[in-house]
């Protein structure tokens, strides 16, 4: 389904509110939620979200956090909702905390799923290291398609499946090359560590202890400082929690779901 503004999403149907509101990792698309999306069809009103230059979703002018967060605000109002429960995995969690800093009154509860409240440490070195790393092969004239069968397998942790990594492969593989770079462009200039403490809905955070990106140690520290938060890792998974472990990060959805009400 794509919405007036350009944005597309994967809307399934529920009994419950509020609705739950995907928001998938830079090598993602709707698809990186279909074990959600399947589970809690019929249960809960869930819905996958295409970042902006994903899937059929336009591109923004400029990739900034700020406007991935009027963008999914903008999702919203086309749908006619005015609160919802925000689901974010990797760089989608970061946005999901953008949204809860500048607009808290759209926010039911955050799910953050292997993200962390900035990029990075404090070095600036770093950044500028991970920029060249990871857009050299581009520069070289290398394609989503080279890319995605080895970068893939390197964010998983060692429980993944053949068909979990099948799949996130193929999603990496479908994103543009634009989208990718302007997404991590984007990444490296997130930082919101010292909102924590003013973010008062509940938050459920997810980790994963093989997770290199969004590490375990990170996520359980956001986790203290948020005002009302719970913490759970899960063995043997990676970066891509929600495909890597789907059975368990739904169960710890669901019941988180189940304490709001």
């Amino acid at each position: 389904m794509k919405l007036h503004s350009g944005l597309s999403i994967d809307q399934r149907e529920g009994s419950s509110q509020p609705a739950v509101f995907c928001m998938h990792g830079i090598g993602g698309n709707t698809k990186s939620f279909e074990p959600q999306l399947q589970y809690f069809e019929g249960k809960q009103k869930i819905i996958a979200w295409d970042m902006p230059a994903y899937g059929e979703s336009t591109a923004l002018s400029e990739m900034t956090f700020e406007a991935l967060a009027d963008a999914a605000i903008t999702a919203l109002d086309e749908l006619g909702l005015q609160q919802v429960v925000f689901v974010g995995q990797s760089i989608g969690g970061m946005v999901a905390l953008e949204i809860a800093h500048r607009h808290p009154e759209r926010v039911a509860a955050l799910v953050l799923v292997g993200t962390t409240p900035s990029f990075g440490g404090r070095d600036e070195s770093f950044k500028d290291d991970f920029l060249k790393a990871r857009l050299a092969p581009l520069d070289a004239g290398k394609t989503m398609q080279d890319l995605a069968p080895k970068f893939v397998p390197q964010i998983v942790g060692s429980k993944a499946s053949e068909a979990v990594i099948a799949a996130a492969t193929a999603s990496m593989a479908a994103v543009s090359i634009a989208a990718y770079r302007s997404t991590i462009e984007c990444l490296v200039t997130f930082n919101r560590r010292d909102a924590l403490a003013t973010m008062q809905m509940p938050c459920l955070l997810i980790a994963g202890d093989e997770d290199k990106n969004a590490p375990a140690r990170t996520m359980q520290k956001m986790a203290d400082t948020l005002p009302s938060s719970q913490y759970h890792c899960l063995e043997g998974v990676g970066h891509l929690i929600n495909l890597e472990a789907a059975d368990a990060c739904n169960r710890l959805i669901e019941k988180f779901l189940g304490e709001l009400s």
